[in-house]
């Protein structure tokens, strides 16, 4: 990452609180996007960087980001280029000598479902690219018809109900794979008629369902809040579904974190964070909850060792079982990581 953002983050400096507390990170990123360098690398240097701040990480998942996908062959394929590169990171991490993390322990690679029956050449070509380590794959559903919001991969409105996608995500189920779900606050009804209609499915809600605070939303926020709490409330309905508590120091949530004179200290974060995530423990129950950095997208406005204070603070009303759930038993259950 560059210098003027380690500058910044530099600000705000917290110990470590409860180094001991094992933590598995389940979502974070790689890539190297050279037209962005130096901002724009984040390889295992600066993941190592991050997780070596003081807190006790034990295991970490990477999730898909469209990074160093294949140059040619099928266009389908191509993203298994992504699983590969991750591979060789994990395999660096597997070898000892960086250290204690088993980092990329889990992989989450792309695949288009909406290739449906097809698509199970991909996935058994991601498999086949880290058999020990990948896990399933993220299709992002988000959409919104505010052209201020920034789209990623600009998928179609209605995803998660085409024909086509219902199909290839039956393949998910068929080979054990699991689901990483990438939406918008109001989307996630859709999610739950998904996940209703398979229920061999673990599905993986990224970023409490990705509430927005930007564009025709700044100033709506309490009718987000509860169209959000409404939608969570049904979603938790689902048993084969578990939700990430991370998220919201992306600028999507309309937080001005990026944006101060120095970055926000763990007890602010965590009073803010309070509300969303509390109230997601609260319906899903700490066994199917997960803390996740999403870094290194949320490092624009927090530091890793800042983050986990305020995840840390967050908790400290639950009990020791309730919290290693929190910080890592939900995550090596969801992503299998101690088969």
């Amino acid at each position: 990452m560059s210098s003027e953002l380690e500058q910044y983050l530099s600000k705000t400096v917290e110990e470590a609180i409860e180094p001991e507390i094992p933590i598995c990170d389940p979502h974070h990123h790689f890539w190297d996007r050279t037209e962005l360098r130096p901002r724009g690398r984040y390889l295992l240097d600066e993941l190592l960087a991050d997780t070596g701040s003081g807190h006790n990480i034990t295991e970490t998942v990477f999730i898909e980001c469209s990074s160093m996908y294949r140059a040619d062959g099928p266009e389908s394929l191509r993203p298994v280029g992504e699983t590969e590169f991750v591979q060789g990171i994990a395999a660096m991490s597997a070898s000892g000598e960086y250290g204690d993390t088993k980092v990329a322990a889990g992989i989450v690679g792309f695949a288009d479902l909406t290739l449906g029956d097809a698509v199970e050449e991909i996935l058994e070509a991601h498999r086949a690219a880290s058999p020990q380590r990948f896990r399933g794959i993220r299709h992002a559903a988000v959409w919104d018809e505010s052209p201020t919001l920034t789209r990623y991969k600009n998928p179609p409105k209605g995803l998660l109900a085409d024909a086509k996608f219902r199909q290839g995500f039956k393949v998910l189920g068929r080979l054990g794979m699991s689901f990483e779900a990438w939406l918008y606050h109001h989307q996630i009804p859709e999610l739950v008629e998904l996940a209703r209609a398979n229920p061999d499915v673990t599905i993986i809600l990224n970023h409490i369902g990705g509430p927005i605070g930007i564009g025709p939303y700044a100033d709506r926020q309490d009718e987000v809040f509860e169209t959000w709490k409404n939608g969570i409330a049904h979603l938790a309905t689902q048993p084969n579904v578990v939700v990430k508590l991370g998220g919201l120091g992306m600028p999507l949530g309309g937080r001005d974190w990026h944006e101060r004179d120095a970055p926000p200290r763990s007890q602010e974060i965590a009073d803010v964070m309070a509300p969303w995530y509390l109230y997601c423990i609260e319906k899903f129950g700490p066994g199917r909850c997960m803390f996740e950095s999403n870094f290194p997208v949320d490092k624009v406005s927090t530091s890793y060792a800042v983050l986990w204070n305020a995840f840390k603070r967050m908790s400290e009303g639950f009990s020791k079982d309730e919290r290693a759930d929190l910080f890592r038993g939900t995550a090596v259950r969801a992503y299998r990581l101690d088969v």
